[in-house]
């Protein structure tokens, strides 16, 4: 029987794509490292998969929540949301979801390899009422489960097991499942063939239960093509070998505007660009210092801070397409402060002293690791601040790499200051405090992203007051752990990035804050 389903599936594709084929041929810098849906919580991957996958909570055009999988949810005891499925719902290969699969997903996304763990880290347990209804349970009161439940995607339990992906894929030991290269999902779209680092094809899911929705696209076809260089990503747009380009280089917006048949999309993302250092080993890794860690003295933290010129940044290196920043999250996250979006000043002299105050009169050396098509002109910022910490008599060695060995290497604990952007799907400040600043004590989320391995005691009681603390309280405790972020310099945060995307003029997509093209919104003329 599934296998007639599927076979019928993929005929009313075949005709869809005969009668009134709409191809997007999409590109971007960065290709996913990985097709496991519960391994890697970074945009490359979540583009792709968002396409393929649903959670059980959706996101709006403005990111706010609706349904997905679940038509329903509620909160019916103070830890205890109970979730109504959405009704015959199937699987790509013909598996129809039931709320066995939810159990499975998400207790999957609470696995040692996943990376996903700060979503699922309060919740106790899952439980299947019926075939269409679940419960979870949490260990406290958790405020934010709704928003944090929509990062999670649904798999299908037999289809998991039959292929021995029970558990996400370990990419740090550079693991290879089943799930590497293969997806079953319930999305808009279902993967048609996949070349990594070349070409991805995703067809139109004809059956996916929210195409009658309002709003609705019609593209019938994606071919996704990571092309690293920017010149070519761009000339491919220009010749009409791409539709659309995620990340068109800013050097090209201008040229872009002015070219026939084509636009430019602008707006903010929420997404913060900062540099983050060592402030755990005694001995610091990848440095001429030894003995010592000059990142665990708060002076030389504060010197790199104000050795760099923000402003100079902004204006020369983003082309004007950036926000400095003093703080941990843009103002559409809940929780910013606008008094603590402070920057310390840029300021040489101040730097030097700190420096030599600390007993670095001479500088020192060290690497600094950064991605080079991760972020908007990710390399460029860090070549910036190379030549900036020199003249203070930093000796900064950069290390740029692409996004697949640099995510690898931190992940790691090798890097000693590194370049990070941090998006924040939930849109609540919760998710970097825990992510980038909690100690890292084995809970699940606490810390994952931390490689700096930054620990302070009240930093973590704050956090933990924001994780069930509700109103007020919750506010309060998020204003007093960006003040402390401010003085005590975990990271030296840059800007926040405006996100151009660049496109044929008869494609309409809505352009997203998280930076996350929704292809089923999306029409072609």
């Amino acid at each position: 029987m599934k296998r007639k389903w599927w076979l019928a599936a993929l005929a009313a594709v075949l005709m869809v794509s005969a009668a009134g084929a709409r191809t997007v041929r999409w590109a971007a810098s960065g290709d996913p490292n990985t097709m496991d849906p519960h391994s890697q919580n970074v945009g490359t991957v979540t583009m792709v998969l968002q396409q393929i996958y649903d959670p059980l909570i959706g996101r709006t055009r403005e990111l706010g929540l609706e349904p997905a999988l679940a038509t329903a949810w509620t909160q019916v005891e103070p830890t205890r949301w109970r979730f109504t499925l959405r009704p015959n719902v199937r699987f790509h290969e013909g598996e129809a979801f039931t709320s066995d699969d939810v159990v499975f997903s998400i207790t999957r996304a609470q696995a040692p390899t996943s990376n996903y763990g700060i979503f699922v880290d309060t919740i106790l347990r899952v439980e299947a009422v019926d075939p269409m209804t679940v419960d979870i349970i949490t260990r406290a009161v958790d405020p934010i489960l709704p928003n944090k439940i929509a990062s999670i995607f649904m798999m299908s339990r037999s289809w998991s097991e039959r292929n021995g992906a029970a558990r996400p894929q370990n990419t740090r030991n550079r693991e290879e499942l089943h799930t590497t290269r293969n997806v079953n999902g319930t999305g808009a779209f279902r993967l048609a063939s996949r070349e990594p680092d070349v070409r991805t094809v995703m067809a139109r899911n004809t059956g996916w239960w929210g195409w009658a929705s309002p709003g609705s696209g019609n593209v019938t076809e994606i071919v996704f093509r990571p092309i690293t260089s920017d010149a070519t990503r761009i000339a491919a747009l220009l010749s009409n070998e791409i539709d659309f380009v995620l990340d068109p280089p800013l050097q090209d917006l201008q040229r872009v505007r002015s070219a026939p048949g084509l636009r430019v999309l602008e707006g903010p993302e929420v997404r913060t660009i900062f540099l983050a250092m060592d402030t755990s080993r005694e001995e610091l890794l990848h440095s001429d210092v030894r003995g010592r860690n000059p990142f665990r003295d708060l002076r030389v933290r504060q010197a790199l801070y104000h050795a760099i010129d923000i402003a100079a940044i902004q204006r020369i290196t983003m082309r004007g397409q950036s926000v400095p920043t003093g703080t941990l999250f843009p103002e559409q996250v809940q929780g910013f402060v606008r008094e603590e979006d402070v920057r310390l000043p840029y300021d040489q002299a101040r730097a030097r002293a700190l420096l030599a105050e600390a007993g670095y009169p001479q500088g020192f050396g060290v690497t600094l690791d950064c991605p080079n098509n991760r972020y908007i002109n990710d390399e460029q910022i860090c070549q910036a601040i190379v030549a900036m910490w020199a003249r203070v008599g930093v000796r900064a060695t950069l290390k740029s790499q692409p996004l697949a060995p640099f995510f690898a290497q931190i992940q790691r604990d090798d890097t000693s200051v590194y370049l990070l952007g941090w998006g924040v799907p939930t849109l609540d400040g919760l998710y970097s405090f825990q992510s980038l600043l909690a100690t890292r004590n084995g809970a699940q989320g606490d810390g994952i992203w931390n490689y700096g391995r930054y620990s302070n005691p009240a930093m973590d009681a704050l956090i933990e007051r924001m994780k069930t603390q509700t109103g007020d309280a919750r506010a309060q405790a998020m204003r007093e752990a960006l003040a402390l972020y401010r003085a005590d310099v975990p990271h030296i945060p840059l800007h926040h990035q405006m996100i151009p995307w660049a496109m044929r003029s008869n494609i309409s997509i809505p352009h997203m804050a998280n930076n996350q093209p929704y292809f089923r919104w999306a029409t072609v003329q």
